[in-house]
């Protein structure tokens, strides 16, 4: 069976630990199905499921020091074959986003992503440094999911 790592990217900053951790699970549940490793920036950090706004720094426990996040986030990204990134429903730049993105463009990983027609993020170095841009989270698991092998084209 196809088995390729992928790294999975989402906003985090400002939302709740209900509507990071619901996107995150559902998206390795649904890439493990098609047989993906899924490397996550919410691995380790299931205390954090409660949180009722995520910041973006500023964090005391060790796991999550700023340094450790980047420092993680950017060693999941070099041990990944691909990257999905869903930007749906950000209103404001997501940072990490971006910057994961462009350690994936840079190291050469196949990189997705789902960016609305709409969204904020809608600029010429996402454009460029995405393989193939949706703009719906379903088309790029359809994607996916043929380029796994999981079904015939």
């Amino acid at each position: 069976m196809f088995f390729k790592q992928i790294y999975i990217a989402h906003k985090i900053s400002g939302a709740s630990g209900d509507e990071v951790f619901d996107w995150f699970d559902k998206t390795r549940d649904d890439l493990e199905y098609l047989g993906y490793g899924v490397l996550s920036p919410m691995s380790n950090k299931g205390e954090f499921r409660n949180e009722l706004k995520y910041r973006a720094e500023g964090y005391d426990d060790p796991v999550v020091q700023n340094h450790a996040i980047f420092e993680r986030d950017r060693w999941m990204v070099t041990q990944a074959d691909m990257l999905l990134m869903d930007l749906t429903g950000t209103t404001q730049p997501s940072i990490g986003c971006m910057m994961e993105l462009a350690w994936a463009s840079m190291l050469g990983k196949h990189t997705i992503i789902v960016l609305p027609k709409d969204n904020t993020h809608r600029h010429a170095f996402v454009l460029e440094a995405g393989d193939i841009i949706f703009e719906t989270y379903p088309e790029a698991i359809d994607y996916l999911t043929r380029l796994s092998g999981g079904e015939d084209d």
